[in-house]
């Protein structure tokens, strides 16, 4: 079975699981099936808004899509996310993906 295959599983038992919805964005995502990276994205990111890796990773996959303007969006929510959970790591690379956004 395939990782979108059995992360697509994973999902189905449990819907909630951030862990399998950020693997199962990333797949499609290095798979360049950006449409459906950004769904699964979205999905995570309202349920778990705290997951502070999607915010950046979406952002990047917003970058590559061609939509600079919504990665912008998505990092500044990602760093204030970042910032609530005390993750200056992550707050500093979204920084420096924002800062080179333009």
């Amino acid at each position: 079975m395939d990782r979108i295959a059995a992360l697509t599983d994973l999902l189905a038992q449990d819907p909630n699981n951030a862990l399998a919805r950020y693997g199962l964005a990333m797949e499609y995502s290095n798979s360049g099936d950006f449409n459906h990276a950004l769904e699964e994205f979205g999905k995570l990111l309202a349920t778990n808004p705290d997951y502070v890796p999607g915010y950046h990773m979406c952002a990047q996959t917003l970058v590559k899509a061609g939509r600079a303007q919504e990665a912008r969006t998505i990092l500044e929510n990602g760093i204030v996310a970042a910032q609530r959970k005390g993750d200056s790591h992550a707050e500093s690379e979204m920084s420096a993906l924002l800062q080179d956004l333009g």
